[in-house]
């Protein structure tokens, strides 16, 4: 569900992106949606490893 949520944000922000800047060169465009993949890639790194912390402290508490 969670990349579900991320793909349809990501896809929000590059339609505002194309909107937003429509005189933008394909080349801006392809930039801008290729740093917005890398910033949810990184998001999604973080959230797994955030998760996993958490996880593996509950199990050693009990």
């Amino acid at each position: 569900m969670f990349e579900k949520f991320n793909w349809i944000v990501w896809l929000i922000l590059v339609i505002l992106w194309n909107y937003g800047f429509p005189n933008a060169s394909p080349f801006q465009d392809v930039v801008v949606a290729v740093i917005l993949s890398l910033l949810f890639i990184i998001i999604k790194l973080i959230r797994s490893r955030y998760l996993h912390k958490t996880n593996s402290r509950s199990k050693n508490s009990i």
